[in-house]
């Protein structure tokens, strides 16, 4: 197979390093963004002319927009854009600053919208591509003392299934990559907590603590074998338009959607009942 060239945000660690590491070693050309060159002094010593880097805050757009121009310049043809950059927010939803709350959403949500929208007319022009959006499981399930991270998450996944739709005529496939817990930074690392109160000791909206101590077990999630099938995914034709990593985030995933699909079915005369008459 014949290397492909991508664009990956937020390389310098967890799923975004896993997966340049593995694309620079199989021999492929990788655009990565960072905020601190660095984080990858190794990779660009590794492989001088496979490795370009590029400095970006996903939530400033127009840095956005010019990183993206200058890698297709650059590169002449981009094959796959892994929209990756992200972080996690944790706290009772009243406990978050105003500040925390704005940053999370241009990051996670707002950033990767304009990443999207940035490469679209290239890949159109170029005949087709590949865009890999990073969501979570947690773009399916709700936990409480999440309710950010969440909200970005399935905004995130609204965006892409609808622009999948509308770009599919172009040859251009999106797939939303649906990961559980992993051994990452996001998780023992990067997280931030809101400014925690009393009044939520013993809520559910604090039983992530627990989960970010590693003395109570670590995530079952491998992130080198999660960045392996994200690559694979890019051969599956079609693109599938998502993929769950982890048996725990499968189980979840489908857990919640059953008793979702459940509760809906039992909605159906009250749905009906808001309709017009037949005849009116």
């Amino acid at each position: 197979m014949a290397p492909r060239t991508w664009l990956i945000t937020g390389v310098s660690s967890g799923f975004g390093r896993e997966l340049t590491t593995q694309l620079l070693e199989r021999g492929d050309r990788v655009v990565g963004t960072v905020r601190d060159t660095s984080k990858v002094t190794d990779l660009l010593e590794r492989h001088p002319g496979t490795f370009h880097v590029k400095v970006l805050d996903v939530t400033d757009a127009d840095a956005v927009r010019s990183v993206v121009d200058a890698a297709f310049a650059e590169q002449g043809r981009i094959d796959v854009v892994v929209s990756n950059a992200g972080y996690g927010l944790f706290g009772a939803a009243e406990e978050m600053s105003d500040a925390q709350v704005d940053r999370l959403i241009a990051a996670n949500l707002t950033g990767s919208i304009q990443l999207i929208r940035a490469a679209l007319p290239h890949l159109r022009a170029q005949g087709g591509g590949r865009v890999v959006q990073i969501s979570s499981y947690g773009g399916q399930v709700a936990y409480p003392g999440n309710s950010l991270y969440h909200a970005t998450k399935w905004g995130i996944e609204g965006f892409v299934e609808s622009v999948a739709q509308e770009v599919a005529p172009f040859g251009i496939g999106m797939t939303i990559v649906e990961p559980g817990g992993a051994r990452t930074e996001f998780r023992y690392g990067s997280a931030q907590v809101a400014d925690l109160t009393e009044v939520y000791d013993g809520n559910p909206a604090h039983a992530f603590l627990a989960m970010l101590d590693p003395a109570n077990g670590l995530a079952p999630g491998d992130p080198a074998r999660m960045a392996a099938r994200i690559i694979d995914s890019v051969d599956i034709e079609p693109a599938p338009l998502r993929i769950v990593l982890g048996s725990q985030a499968l189980a979840g995933t489908l857990a919640t959607l059953r008793a979702r699909v459940a509760d809906f079915e039992t909605q159906t005369e009250l749905a009906a009942s808001t309709d017009f008459p037949p005849g009116e």
